[in-house]
């Protein structure tokens, strides 16, 4: 319940500051740079070594890997159906495409299936959501920004991207099966604990609420495909299609339901990807969630 109270409390400290002249207009840039320079790439040096590998992964892992393609293709088919930009289709790609499968996915996960059901959804994410965000999802921020970019600067820009060095170098860790000593893994969980706070507030002080802007039809569907399609697929493919049960699927299956990942957003903002539209997706996302995630809690119930 704490998590979900900051959620609340972050995005409308965020509102408010933009509304004051202690802080610059630009404010928010500066507080995502700080999460992607900083908070993400703690994330992956405290959490990626201590993962076990096994094929427990498959059902959780799939989930943002197979939801981020489907995603990219439902979308690159509508902007070329109805001519939209790169930069709105890219933003609905990323956006949609990645679900907040940690900060708002974990403690619903726990209050539902307990410790147990949380040791999936750690899967989810590590694995899943924050390895896609860092290179896929760089990917198509890339390749949809302004501008031609070649494949050596597409490379480069995934290569060197903060959070994917750190997964790196975590990653090797985690083969190698050493750790950081206990001391600097206090620390880097206290810095991944800021990705969150510092992601919302920014996110706050870029929403605006607009009747009259053109990106509600837009918003309204990107949430339609993460809050219906998204799960509606994996609901069919794993449990019809391939048979899955028990409570490794049933948690998959609504943590595919979580609403939009904050880092996805900050990814494309930083991309010039829509920000305005990226932040609407997260401010009126995260709380429409929570009425969707009752219901296929209720369709996974009666499996």
């Amino acid at each position: 319940m704490d998590n979900i109270i900051l959620i609340f409390v972050c995005m409308l400290l965020g509102f408010a500051l933009k509304r004051t002249t202690a802080f610059p207009p630009l404010s928010y840039k500066v507080l995502n740079q700080f999460v992607i320079y900083i908070s993400l790439p703690a994330v992956a040096l405290y959490y990626i070594p201590k993962l076990e590998i096994s094929s427990k992964l498959l059902f959780p892992l799939g989930i943002a890997w197979l939801g981020f393609a489907l995603s990219y293709a439902f979308f690159s088919v509508f902007g070329k159906i109805f001519g939209w930009s790169k930069r709105l289709t890219g933003c609905l790609i990323i956006v949609a495409g990645l679900g907040n499968t940690s900060f708002v996915g974990f403690p619903v996960i726990e209050a539902v299936y307990g410790k147990e059901g949380l040791e999936t959804a750690v899967i989810v994410d590590q694995p899943g959501s924050f390895v896609v965000v860092s290179t896929l999802a760089v990917l198509v921020a890339t390749t949809y920004s302004r501008g031609t970019t070649s494949s050596l600067e597409i490379f480069k820009k995934i290569a060197f991207f903060p959070p994917f060095v750190a997964f790196t170098i975590a990653c090797f860790l985690n083969v190698a099966q050493i750790d950081f000593p206990e001391t600097l893994q206090s620390v880097f969980q206290r810095l991944g604990s800021t990705v969150t706070p510092i992601a919302l507030v920014a996110v706050g002080m870029q929403l605006e609420f607009d009747s009259k802007s053109k990106h509600w039809k837009f918003l309204t569907l990107g949430l339609f495909f993460k809050l219906f399609v998204t799960p509606a697929f994996f609901y069919l493919l794993y449990i019809f299609l391939l048979n899955g049960e028990g409570l490794e699927v049933q948690v998959s299956v609504l943590e595919a339901a979580m609403a939009p990942m904050i880092t996805g957003a900050i990814v494309a903002a930083s991309y010039g990807l829509k920000p305005k539209l990226a932040n609407m997706m997260i401010g009126f996302g995260i709380p429409l969630s929570f009425l969707t995630l009752v219901f296929w809690y209720f369709v996974l119930k009666f499996v």
